[in-house]
């Protein structure tokens, strides 16, 4: 799959997940940006406007489902395709999820093509 061209941000206070989603979205021609956590990415998203962004939900000081809202209540932000990711797997974490705005929502520990897919159905729907 080549994503080439495309900024992808993975915000995760997991350095493993952080490295992985790295090397796969590397390898498909991604530039990626990473965070550990929600205030740390804000300041990145503002500056680099990532075509698509991976939060996970489970993070200190600001959590994922608090980092997709600000997200999403900035005008300038808010058609950025936020894909939640969570080693939760439950009913109500993905009502949640899109409660605050996400557009998907990806269960840990997630495969390459799994990744892969999410970053090519959104960013497609972002420019197209």
């Amino acid at each position: 799959m080549d994503l080439t061209g495309l900024k992808v941000m993975v915000i995760d206070d997991s350095n493993t997940i952080r490295r992985s989603a790295e090397i796969f979205l590397t390898h498909s021609g991604c530039q990626v940006l990473l965070a550990e956590d929600g205030f740390d990415a804000l300041a990145k998203i503002t500056d680099h406007h990532p075509d698509v962004i991976f939060v996970d939900i489970m993070m200190p000081r600001l959590d994922g489902y608090q980092t997709c809202a600000l997200i999403k209540k900035n005008p300038q932000l808010a058609a950025t395709p936020v894909i939640m990711l969570s080693s939760k797997d439950g009913l109500f974490d993905r009502a949640r999820g899109r409660m605050v705005g996400s557009d998907e929502y990806l269960t840990k520990p997630f495969t390459k093509d799994s990744l892969l897919k999410a970053v090519a159905t959104h960013a497609a729907r972002k420019t197209g």
